[in-house]
């Protein structure tokens, strides 16, 4: 054991986003958390046209290679279907933190789901004990800020984190992020302890 801890990072959607836009945001995460975190960041198929079952095929099998205590964060479109898959069958690894960051919400109130919509009970249909945290910026014109409510409505046990000024890249600053499933890089038990900033 190594003392490394796994982050899988699942891209939004939109042609170039895995090269041009969401690698700025893995670049953030790895100058915040260091050399104490091995950040993943697979490439999902077809990403100028995401698919739920494409999508969550491929999210599953890179889940099935994480070891206990990895966290699993996705922006945009990838967090919509990382969040849905997450509540539709229980990884088989022990999660340290599922994050979603600027999460479109398909249902009622958010955008309408040609291939599923979020179940009202998305939260207990989540991984029992495993911290959820929600990040959106206040400034975000692709999801806008009240998906994020949404979300907390859905997820009761989860933490609400508004980001004032970011849009929904997050301004390509994940120091927020990082602070929350790295805090004084401690283990999983203190996620969401003091570290995590919320409004």
């Amino acid at each position: 054991m190594t003392g490394t801890r796994q982050v899988l990072f699942i891209q939004g959607g939109g042609a170039g986003t895995h090269d041009e836009w969401d690698d700025k945001l893995i670049d953030s995460l790895r100058r915040e958390l260091r050399e104490r975190y091995e950040i993943r960041y697979p490439r999902m198929p077809n990403e100028d046209d995401p698919s739920y079952a494409r999508w969550s095929a491929a999210i599953r099998r890179e889940m099935t290679s994480l070891d206990d205590g990895a966290i699993v964060v996705g922006h945009s479109v990838g967090g919509t279907i990382l969040i849905n898959a997450l509540g539709q069958r229980p990884p088989e690894r022990e999660l340290g933190a599922i994050v979603l960051i600027a999460a479109p919400f398909v249902g009622a109130g958010g955008w309408p789901g040609d291939e599923f919509e979020l179940p009202h009970d998305l939260g207990a249909r989540l991984p029992q004990g495993v911290p959820v945290h929600l990040f959106h910026g206040l400034q975000d014109e692709t999801a806008p800020p009240s998906h994020a409510d949404l979300y907390a409505r859905a997820i009761p046990q989860a933490q609400l984190h508004r980001l004032p000024g970011r849009d929904h890249q997050l301004n390509n600053d994940l120091s927020d992020v990082a602070r929350t499933i790295g805090p004084d890089e401690l283990g999983p038990v203190t996620l969401g302890q003091p570290g995590a900033h919320t409004s």
